[in-house]
């Protein structure tokens, strides 16, 4: 039987990715502050998440999440 080791960088940006996906940025923000996850490097985390992003781009998805 083999064992598949998460890599735990991965790992957190993938979870990251699923609760900016479902909550508010504003709720993420505060459960990233109290899990103490700010210690990462924010600018690669960032990188990676809004590599395909904007700031158009980002506007829009802002705009339609708060006229949901």
């Amino acid at each position: 039987m083999t064992i598949k080791v998460i890599n735990e960088q991965q790992n957190l940006q993938e979870v990251i990715q699923v609760l900016l996906t479902h909550l508010e940025p504003s709720k993420v923000m505060k459960f990233w502050a109290a899990c103490k996850l700010g210690e990462s490097d924010y600018l690669q985390l960032k990188e990676k998440l809004f590599a395909q992003d904007n700031v158009d781009s980002l506007y829009e998805k802002i705009k339609a999440y708060q006229d949901m």
